[in-house]
């Protein structure tokens, strides 16, 4: 009997790693935001904890592997990211601390009217936007510092990778145009989920062996994800509505869920 129940369990794993992988590579942001759901609804993970602290670890992952193609085709402002990344850590453990403290369900239920917010971001068309270099002061970087420490403290609250903040975060405080935000920004998602991850290990609510399966589907979905997406780029604004519906779907789904947590009785 053993043996089906490990077999339906490495399937829902890798299978849900794959569909996060899937949406990255398709979207190119957005789709980490299912990891925590599927890890719970789907793989049948019964502490919140636990799915947050494993799909932080497989977020930071996915990230550090988008970041290695970035930083090969030039797109990374590397003193950008080095300090970002390093107060956005602080950040990070900070956020994952009080994560950890909260009631699992009250935690989850927050993330579901996140995963709302995110929701109504991808319905609105991503357009090319430019920016100006702006000069290194003292106000730039009070500015960077300020952005990294908030950007870093919701992705270890919710376990995250936190890219829909930290991209115009980074054009906010330096001007840097979006490409190289983005590709700027995978080194903080990496490292914001790493922490949050060794944060979460360090009271063992972290599943290491499932992460393993959820990063190895992971690594397929987003090469199938990267290939359909050159194919379907004149649909992309239909697709991030389309993603948009889903993620309003399961965000319906835990806050139903979770209602009682913030709802007595």
């Amino acid at each position: 009997m053993e043996k089906p129940l490990m077999s339906t369990s490495l399937v829902a794993a890798v299978g849900s790693g794959g569909i996060v992988g899937f949406m990255l590579g398709l979207l190119g942001g957005g789709g980490s935001i299912l990891a925590t759901p599927l890890l719970l609804y789907v793989v049948g993970v019964a502490q919140p904890h636990v799915a947050i602290g494993t799909g932080a670890l497989a977020v930071s992952v996915n990230a550090f592997a988008n970041f290695a193609s970035h930083a090969f085709k030039g797109h990374v402002w590397w003193r950008c990211a080095a300090v970002f990344s390093a107060l956005g850590v602080i950040g990070a453990l900070a956020g994952s601390s009080l994560g950890k403290a909260m009631d699992g369900d009250r935690l989850i239920f927050l993330f579901g009217v996140l995963m709302v917010v995110v929701g109504v971001l991808m319905l609105k068309p991503r357009k090319a936007l430019t920016a100006e270099c702006r000069p290194v002061d003292l106000r730039m970087c009070l500015t960077t510092a300020a952005v990294a420490l908030a950007a870093g403290a919701a992705s270890g609250f919710f376990g995250i990778g936190g890219g829909f903040l930290i991209v115009p975060g980074l054009m906010l405080a330096t001007g840097m145009p979006m490409i190289n935000a983005i590709g700027t920004s995978l080194l903080s998602v990496g490292a914001f989920g790493l922490a949050t991850a060794l944060n979460y290990a360090s009271s063992g609510l972290v599943d290491w062996w499932l992460a393993a399966e959820f990063i190895g589907g992971g690594i397929v979905g987003g090469v199938l994800g990267m290939l359909l997406a050159t194919r379907l780029s004149a649909y992309k604004n239909v697709l991030n509505r389309l993603f948009a519906a889903l993620i309003f779907v399961v965000a319906a789904y835990i806050l139903y869920r979770n209602l009682g947590a913030v709802v007595p009785g």
